[in-house]
């Protein structure tokens, strides 16, 4: 079979194919073949040595390991793969599976199903109350685009986008945002209830200014720091979200999130929204597209 990885941390030039065995399903472990791999923004800048690749995978079961229940050859399933996800074959822990319903793609479950359980995972951890209004930032990525639809499903009476570039503003508001603005504008729209943020970084603060007095924000982005008197002055608050934390957890609310995306998409208020589909061979291409920002959706990796 054919898997990607990289020897050094760098930009998505340093991925490749490499020949590889198809691995074998130990205790607890179903071997897949994928037919879709989610991209993300991987952390091959940010360490010095390489480690396999983690992601969503989607596909079709072809054996299961020992102790395995539920599941057997002939199942479509779709989970987080913890190692060496980017491959024809990948081997997935039965906690981490989840059933594909009939009628759904797998390029559409790799698109729904760990973006939108960060993005219902955040809804649950701000609290959000009908009527109030809502603030999503990297609206147009992949976790973005449910989050706006996902917001309007729990109750929110207006919703506020930031993007990165003016022109995502027309794809977000397809989605159902109300305002769109960039991240330097956010002080220029309603102030939000609450706030979702997939960006952190340098532009978490203007999250928080977007945040009305006594606003509440989940940032699942990346890290970075704040001015922490808009905090105080404002009577915000801050809260950090991860959900394989969650996962861990509380394994059985990861399950009801589970069964909550695929009841939003079977009633046709969840559409997860593909950018584009790249082959594996060009999984260099997919995450040049990711890093650059320049993606309405997900990217998705087509073996």
């Amino acid at each position: 079979m054919r898997r990607v990885q990289y020897e050094r941390s760098s930009g998505p030039e340093v991925l490749e194919v490499v020949a590889a065995e198809v691995p074998v399903p130990g205790a607890g472990e179903l071997l897949v073949r994928v037919e879709a791999i989610g991209v993300t923004l991987s952390a091959i800048r940010r360490i010095s040595v390489a480690q396999p690749l983690r992601a969503e995978v989607a596909g079709e079961v072809v054996a299961v390991g020992d102790g395995v229940d539920g599941y057997s050859a002939g199942y479509r399933v779709v989970g987080v793969c913890d190692a060496d996800a980017y491959a024809e074959y990948v081997l997935l822990s039965v906690d981490q599976a989840s059933a594909i319903p009939d009628g759904a793609s797998a390029v559409d479950a790799v698109a729904l199903m760990r973006s939108g359980l960060v993005a219902l995972g955040a809804l649950d951890t701000v609290a959000p109350r009908e009527g109030e209004t809502a603030l999503v930032t990297a609206a147009a990525g992949g976790v973005g685009h449910l989050a706006v639809q996902l917001a309007r499903v729990r109750g929110a009476s207006w919703v506020v986008a930031a993007v990165s570039d003016e022109s995502k503003a027309g794809f977000v508001r397809e989605l159902g945002a109300d305002e769109v603005y960039t991240y330097d504008q956010l002080h220029c729209g309603k102030q939000a209830d609450y706030a979702l943020d997939g960006v952190g970084g340098s532009d978490l603060g203007n999250t928080l200014i977007g945040l009305a007095e006594g606003g509440r924000a989940v940032t699942y982005g990346s890290s970075g720091a704040i001015d922490t008197e808009d905090l105080l002055g404002g009577g915000k608050t801050l809260t950090g979200f991860r959900i394989g934390r969650l996962a861990q957890r509380d394994p059985a609310r990861y399950e009801d999130l589970r069964q909550e995306v695929w009841q939003h998409y079977a009633s046709g208020l969840l559409h997860p929204v593909v950018h584009a589909e790249f082959a594996l061979d060009d999984a260099a291409a997919a995450h040049a597209v990711i890093e650059q920002r320049t993606n309405l959706g997900k990217v998705v990796l087509v073996p």
